[in-house]
C-alpha cells in the first residue's frame, strides 16, 4: 500500500519544483459497489499533526489558511483532512490536544448525534506512533500524547464494528474518518457518494485491514490531497488533521 514519502525525498521534490510528493499516498478503493479515497501515513516516518486555531486563537477555518499559517513557520502541507465534529464556532466537541496541550478535554456526556452514538472515540499521535481507541478506554490508559481529537462514533472496536450499525439502513452520507492498521499505519478514508455507516466500517475493518477506526464526520467530508488534485473548499472545518512537512534550508 503506498505510503508518503520520507521527509528528505519530499525535500528532494520540492527542490526539484515538483508541487506533490514523491511517492502517492491515496487510491481509489471500491467496497461493495461504493467508491472511496483510501490515504495511508506511516507516522513513524511523518509528521501527523491537529490544528483547530492560529496563534490569535482565531479558528483557521479552511485548509488554504492553514497551508499560509505553516509557510510562515517555513513548513508545508502534504495533506489535511477535517478532523472532528465541532461546535457553531468551530470549536472542538471533545477532546482536542496540540503540541501535548489540551484545548478542550475528553468529552464523556450523553446526547443527540452521531458523536454521542457511543462508543465514541479518540485518534492520538505520540513519538511516531498513532491509535485509535474508544473514549472510556483511552481515559482509563492515561495516555497523555503530543496531539489529539476525539470524534464519534467509533466505528470499528478491536475488530468489531459498532453495534448500532445496520446493514440495511438507509441513512445515507458522505463520511469520513481514520483507522490505524495492525501494522501500525494511519489509513484516512473519504467516500465518494453517500454511504451508510455499516459499509463505512467494514470499508475499515476489511478492505483497509484496520482493527480499529473512528468516524471523523459526515456532509462536511473534506480532503487536501496535491497527490491527486484534491483541494476541497466548501465548508469551514473546525478540527483539521495535517502531514507538515519542513522546506529544505
Amino acid at each position: 500500500m503506498p505510503l508518503f514519502p520520507k521527509p528528505f525525498l519530499v525535500g528532494a521534490v520540492l527542490s526539484a519544483g515538483l508541487a506533490g510528493p514523491a511517492l502517492g499516498a491515496c487510491r481509489d478503493v471500491n467496497h461493495l459497489g461504493q467508491d472511496y479515497i483510501a490515504c495511508t501515513v506511516d507516522p513513524a516516518e511523518n509528521d501527523i499533526r491537529l490544528y483547530n486555531k492560529d496563534q490569535a486563537g482565531v479558528p483557521f477555518r479552511s485548509f488554504r489558511a492553514l497551508s499560509l499559517e505553516l509557510r510562515h513557520r517555513e513548513e508545508y502541507m502534504l495533506f489535511a483532512m477535517n478532523g472532528g465534529m465541532y461546535h457553531d464556532d468551530l470549536s472542538p466537541v471533545g477532546l482536542h490536544i496540540e503540541e501535548g496541550r489540551e484545548q478542550a478535554p475528553l468529552n464523556t456526556n450523553t446526547g443527540w448525534g452521531n458523536f454521542h452514538l457511543l462508543p465514541n472515540g479518540v485518534f492520538y499521535i505520540d513519538g511516531g506512533k498513532a491509535g485509535v481507541m474508544a473514549a472510556d478506554a483511552y481515559r482509563d490508559a492515561r495516555i497523555a500524547p503530543r496531539f489529539a481529537t476525539q470524534s464519534g462514533p467509533m466505528l470499528v472496536i478491536d475488530g468489531a464494528l459498532h453495534p448500532r450499525f445496520l446493514p440495511d439502513s438507509t441513512s445515507l452520507k458522505t463520511r469520513n474518518g481514520v483507522g490505524v492498521t495492525a501494522a501500525g499505519e494511519v489509513v484516512f478514508a473519504v467516500s465518494k457518494r453517500p454511504v451508510r455507516f455499516h459499509d463505512f466500517a467494514t470499508l475499515f475493518r476489511d478492505e483497509l485491514d484496520c482493527p480499529n477506526a473512528l468516524f471523523l464526520d459526515g456532509t462536511i467530508s473534506s480532503l487536501y490531497a496535491p497527490d491527486i488534485n484534491r483541494h476541497d473548499r466548501l465548508f469551514p472545518m473546525g478540527p483539521m488533521i495535517a502531514v507538515v512537512g519542513k522546506f529544505p534550508r
